[in-house]
């Protein structure tokens, strides 16, 4: 079994790039733009999940459970860390 590992510290694009699924599991999660190529490599090379959720006014703690449901494993936390 593969452990997909999604680092919260990490940029959106880099985390697409080692997960390419990632892009459809994070569209519907909220994050609509990241399917337009130009925005994940423009955008996406600057922000994290947590910033873009802040952005987009979507609770990480939301996105972080889909993700542990699908089979991530979502580490750096900054929830974690208080």
């Amino acid at each position: 079994m593969t452990n997909k590992t999604i680092d919260l510290q990490k940029t959106v694009h880099a985390l697409c790039s080692e997960n390419p699924e990632l892009v459809h599991v994070l569209a519907k999660l909220g994050f609509t733009e990241i399917v337009k190529p130009i925005m994940l490599s423009t955008v996406g090379k600057v922000m994290t999940l947590p910033k873009g959720a802040s952005m987009r006014s979507l609770d990480i703690k939301t996105i972080i459970t889909s993700l542990e449901e699908q089979g991530y494993q979502v580490v750096n936390n900054p929830q974690e860390e208080k």
